[in-house]
């Protein structure tokens, strides 16, 4: 039993360590290119796109907390009053990534099937506000976790037992589990439906058309979009759903949690097949942080700036 317990706790660390070591400077640079756009020439999909990237950092960071517990044996040895903190904007950053993601999805295909109207829209302030919206749903639900953790017996609670936000007394669960169902069915469900729609029209939209290099853009975007859905969000949200109709949480649980953290690094590649100037800013910055210019980057960089101009054109800051 040791053993596997052991094994366990080092998976855990290993997948938060591959994760943060990975995500981590990917969402810096895409954070560092969205502020860049948005200062020569805000658009609504950067916006949410940007959104989508701080609440990555925001998971990024306080998962070395995480690492610290699972080093521990899953025993939490830090302050007490990290623990709801850390839990809290763990599953917060995870649904504002399926709440961003469903926004993204609509964004696009308003943007292709009602052009005119679309372009007339200020699609900027909106974005702000639903991005609001977003920060504010997640944040509700997710306040759950310091509602349980200080429901029960304080000479029972997770702090004092040694855990965090693992173990849960009767009166716990039935704050908790309700309110993860609702969760799983308003967070995860109703957007993925949205996501689905926005997406399959959108595809079939395009295929009317003559671009192939946007259609293949859409369909990368389709893909890393429901890769995040159905693997990383999947699992967990059925979880969710176990877990309310057996009245308590399924001991699996935990490990399809580890699918959740991932999504840091998926979103990436929603990042990248976002724009093609995002692509080519992309390479740009790569360029510059491996310690100069290529010819092939360069050109590379060059064509896709150019394909991008009818489409999505953005003027360059003046120096």
């Amino acid at each position: 039993m040791g053993t596997v317990q052991d094994w366990t706790h080092w998976l855990y660390f290993s997948v938060y360590l591959f994760a943060f070591l990975v995500g981590l400077p990917l969402n810096i640079m895409a954070l560092v290119i969205f502020v860049g756009k948005l200062r020569c020439r805000p658009v609504a999909m950067d916006v949410l796109l940007l959104n989508l990237t701080i609440s990555d950092l925001v998971l990024l960071l306080f998962l070395p907390f995480r690492m610290v517990e699972a080093a521990n044996g899953m025993h939490w040895s830090l302050p007490f009053i990290l623990c709801p903190l850390t839990s809290f904007l763990f599953f917060t950053t995870i649904y504002l990534s399926s709440l961003f993601l469903t926004t993204v999805s609509i964004e696009r295909f308003l943007s292709v099937a009602y052009p005119l109207w679309y372009k007339t829209r200020p699609r900027v302030a909106q974005a702000g506000l639903v991005s609001g919206i977003c920060w504010l749903l997640a944040g509700a639900h997710c306040s759950v976790v310091y509602v349980a953790e200080f429901s029960g017996n304080i000479s029972e609670s997770q702090g004092a037992n040694g855990t965090c936000y693992q173990e849960f007394q009767d009166n716990q669960l039935a704050i908790v589990l309700p309110v993860r169902l609702e969760m799983a069915v308003v967070l995860f469900w109703v957007p993925l439906i949205i996501t689905c729609y926005c997406y399959s029209r959108l595809v079939w939209l395009l295929s009317q058309g003559p671009s192939r290099r946007r259609r293949r853009r859409v369909v990368g975007l389709l893909a890393a979009t429901l890769l995040n859905f159905l693997v990383c969000f999947g699992p967990y949200n059925v979880s969710q759903m176990v877990g309310y109709i057996q009245g308590e949480s399924p001991a699996w649980r935990s490990y399809v949690l580890l699918l959740s953290t991932l999504n840091s690094c998926v979103d990436t590649m929603v990042f990248y097949f976002s724009s093609s100037r995002f692509q080519a800013d992309f390479q740009q910055l790569l360029g510059r942080m491996t310690g100069g210019w290529s010819l092939w980057s360069q050109e590379t960089s060059t064509e896709l700036k150019g394909k991008s101009g009818g489409e999505e054109r953005l003027q360059d800051c003046p120096s």
